[in-house]
């Protein structure tokens, strides 16, 4: 193992899920600066279009909650390049509200997009992958998978179900050399959060829940998309790496008067 080359990812090629924005956006400009060759994918072709224009990349419009176009994409990105090595996943929404108070309309909404979204991707990508004998796929789970409060159940649900479709699928196609894991991120800047950024107050507490005491800026998700698509993670599958500043270590921490 060369050391020295690690984290380089030249010749690679990459297809990234919700690429035009947040998460994704930073997926696939750290992958590209890494060597990478990526695919930019997302359900708004402008905003895929954008970010692939600036890193010289190629974009697609796909939404995730279509398998056809999800496989399409992929397919099509297998046959022009010869294979597929990395794949990531970030779309995701949330309806912010009390169980009781969800309608079946929305519960389905954050399921088909989180949940069965994801599931379009593991399966398609872990198909092209299998039968190559080689891959690492990237699935964004959440904190919420591990911790919770009033109005994230069914977001939490999804983010929970993520993390084990992901270590099931590591196990099933671990044999073939393909590794599948999560990336749980904390409290992040980024288009899916304006919600909490507009209230001060609500924006300062979740700062506090964190052991450094602030949130993440979304390129700080870059090193671990990086590490787990390179062969520095060639032994990591199956896992579920939390990039959260320490929040699900203090979680609910209570600073005692001690002496």
């Amino acid at each position: 193992m060369n050391l020295e080359s690690l984290f380089r990812l030249d010749d690679h090629v990459a297809v990234v899920f919700g690429a035009g924005s947040g998460l994704g956006e930073v997926s696939a400009r750290a992958l590209v600066a890494h060597g990478a060759k990526v695919v930019c994918a997302d359900i708004d072709l402008h905003r895929a279009e954008r970010v692939a224009a600036d890193i010289a990349q190629t974009a697609r419009a796909v939404d995730i909650t279509n398998e056809e176009q999800v496989r399409q994409v992929l397919n099509d990105t297998l046959e022009r390049a010869g294979r597929i090595d990395v794949v990531v996943t970030t779309p995701g929404i949330n309806v912010r509200k009390p169980i009781l108070q969800y309608s079946n309309e929305e519960f389905f909404r954050v399921i088909e997009v989180n949940l069965h979204g994801t599931f379009n991707v593991l399966k398609e990508a872990g198909r092209i992958m299998s039968e190559q004998g080689r891959g690492s796929i990237i699935a964004f789970s959440s904190i919420r998978s591990q911790v919770v409060e009033p109005g994230q159940g069914v977001y939490a649900a999804t983010k929970a179900g993520i993390v084990q479709m992901v270590r099931t699928l590591a196990a099933e196609l671990g044999p073939r050399n393909v590794r599948v894991n999560a990336i749980a991120p904390g409290v992040v800047d980024t288009p899916l959060t304006a919600q909490i950024k507009e209230n001060r107050e609500w924006y300062e507490a979740y700062a506090c829940k964190s052991a450094l005491g602030r949130w993440a800026q979304a390129d700080e998700l870059a090193g671990p998309v990086v590490f787990l698509s390179s062969t520095a993670s060639s032994f990591v599958t199956g896992t579920v790496l939390f990039v959260d500043g320490g929040w699900t270590a203090i979680d609910g921490r209570y600073e005692p008067p001690l002496p």
